[in-house]
């Protein structure tokens, strides 16, 4: 266990939105990033990692406490890129290193690419990038049909068809219990978002292969030890086969930092501080 480390949160306004961020810790700058995956669901691995580090974490537009000015705009990959090299401008500790996780771990490799001043490496955890997989195509339909099934009203069939493209089990009673009955309205809204703005622009990213060779960005690509043979394993394997490098294995699935963050949080320093 850590001691609590004082949080210090703050609002960066950018053009067509309002980004919520914190900030905890001393030392070089790490940020932490999801997308929908907010601020709070990093925030016990960011207590263990801000003993050695600056942590700074965020609610991505969209989500939570960052409203877009207009909230049917998509939230593109590039656009959570900027965000991300404004929120490290603003807080002046870069260049930093940024673990992005799912959606997130796709906004950090754009920001790679775009501002490779700003980061010394990218850990990318899982990063959805369908468009990689040799069955693309077929995928392409899924998610469509997804999010159509979302826009019809039928919550629980959408998340459904999600975790089955995603090839994540997940019991009925436990669907019918997380996403059935009263729901937190945040909770919902933030849902609603990222099926209607946010999952198609993200799953249809296209990455860079050679040009994320090129920079001088340390490019690290991890995959929960739990998610073998899951759509986003599949994934991040097929990065790193085009990247020529080997992937580096977190402590559970896709969403390790939160069931188990102390153990996800010292991978994570392992990994980093590795030569």
């Amino acid at each position: 266990m850590t001691a609590s480390s004082a949080v210090t949160s703050g609002t960066l306004v950018v053009p067509d939105a309002r980004l919520y961020y914190e900030v905890r810790g001393a030392g070089p700058l790490l940020v932490l990033v999801g997308a929908p995956m907010n601020a709070a669901s990093f925030a016990a691995a960011a207590e263990q990692l801000a003993t050695t580090n600056t942590v700074l974490t965020t609610d991505p537009r969209g989500h939570c406490a960052s409203p877009l000015n207009d909230p049917d705009q998509d939230s593109t990959v590039l656009a959570r890129a900027e965000d991300l090299a404004r929120l490290i401008a603003h807080v002046d500790a870069g260049p930093a290193v940024v673990f992005g996780s799912s959606g997130g771990a796709v906004s950090a490799l754009a920001l790679a690419q775009t501002n490779p001043d700003l980061v010394t490496t990218v850990v990318a955890h899982e990063p959805p990038l369908r468009e990689m997989l040799p069955d693309a195509d077929a995928q392409r339909a899924l998610t469509e049909d997804i999010i159509a099934t979302y826009a019809t009203g039928d919550v629980i069939g959408a998340w459904r068809k999600f975790f089955a493209q995603a090839q994540i089990l997940i019991p009925e009673p436990m669907l019918e219990q997380i996403f059935g009955g009263d729901r937190d309205p945040q909770q919902v809204a933030s849902e609603r978002f990222w099926f209607a703005h946010e999952l198609r622009p993200t799953t249809a990213w296209v990455p860079d292969p050679p040009l994320l060779r090129s920079i001088p960005t340390r490019v690290i690509v991890g995959i929960g030890a739990e998610s073998i043979g899951q759509f986003c394993d599949r994934t991040s394997r097929e990065l790193t086969s085009a990247l020529g490098i080997d992937p580096d294995l977190f402590p559970g699935d896709h969403t390790g930092f939160v069931s188990d963050p102390a153990a996800f949080a010292a991978r994570l320093q392992e990994v980093l501080d590795e030569p």
